[in-house]
């Protein structure tokens, strides 16, 4: 084996399909200040008559309900499948963000309920350096007052990342904000019903994972929808005569 040279690197694979330079983590040199994104950095002005979001209001992505966690914080949702990423730039979704925190939150603290539920990496994720460049940006009151993130339905992919990377991935600040939430049953412990509107389609696919919790975990324990239930019955039907038959021997 020869020595290694100053390029080498490692790299760091998780789920299948994330990959990840580990030089910044396993380097004894201080890391190099970070670049992400040449766009602008300050928070729009409410009356900026260049910043047009309509096409982004109908999707209904991210907005503000009309209610409040148990804690008073009001809520910010955010519907991950909702989110067409292939076609909403990061700076885009940034002045997005930013104009509907400046001109429609009112005064005091805030919270975040994002739903995860069927979201795909590929069609509805901006992307986890995106997200984190978005929340640096905001200005040092405004992540004060954002108190809690609900993470609706953790897929196991999420839930690795975040586990193993997060610290490194996300400010410090933010990740110890966020609050796994499996199931809508322990939302209501921190939100009262009807505080937060929960499509559809996210009530069914909680039912689905109540029934099948593997799915949790990535794992379809029944892909065909089969019951066995009533062969297991007929299995059992077939031999209690014969166990009563032999009782009655003894």
């Amino acid at each position: 084996m020869g020595s290694s040279s100053p390029e080498d690197f490692s790299v760091l694979v998780l789920a299948s399909d994330l990959g990840i330079d580990a030089r910044p983590f396993l380097s004894h040199r201080p890391p190099e200040e970070e670049n992400w994104h040449d766009c602008r950095s300050y928070l729009p002005s409410a009356d900026d008559q260049n910043l047009d979001f309509s096409d982004l209001d109908v999707l209904q992505f991210f907005r503000l309900e009309s209610g409040s966690d148990k804690s008073g914080n009001r809520i910010f949702r955010v519907v991950g499948k909702y989110f067409p990423a292939p076609v909403v730039s990061g700076e885009r979704l940034k002045n997005y963000v930013f104009h509907k925190i400046l001109t429609e939150m009112p005064e005091g603290p805030f919270c975040i309920v994002y739903i995860h539920s069927t979201a795909q990496k590929e069609d509805n994720s901006p992307g986890i350096t995106i997200l984190r460049w978005i929340y640096e940006e905001l200005p040092d009151d405004y992540k004060d007052r954002l108190r809690v993130v609900y993470f609706i339905h953790p897929g196991l992919r999420s839930r690795l990342v975040f586990a193993t990377l997060g610290r490194f991935l996300l400010s410090g600040s933010l990740y110890w904000k966020i609050k796994y939430v499996s199931r809508l049953q322990y939302l209501w412990q921190d939100i009262k019903k009807g505080e937060v509107e929960i499509p559809e389609f996210v009530r069914q696919h909680d039912d689905i994972l109540e029934h099948r919790p593997l799915t949790d975990y990535g794992i379809e324990p029944d892909p065909l929808h089969l019951v066995e239930v009533p062969a297991t019955a007929y299995s059992y039907g077939r031999y209690e005569s014969g166990w009563g038959a032999r009782e009655s021997s003894y």
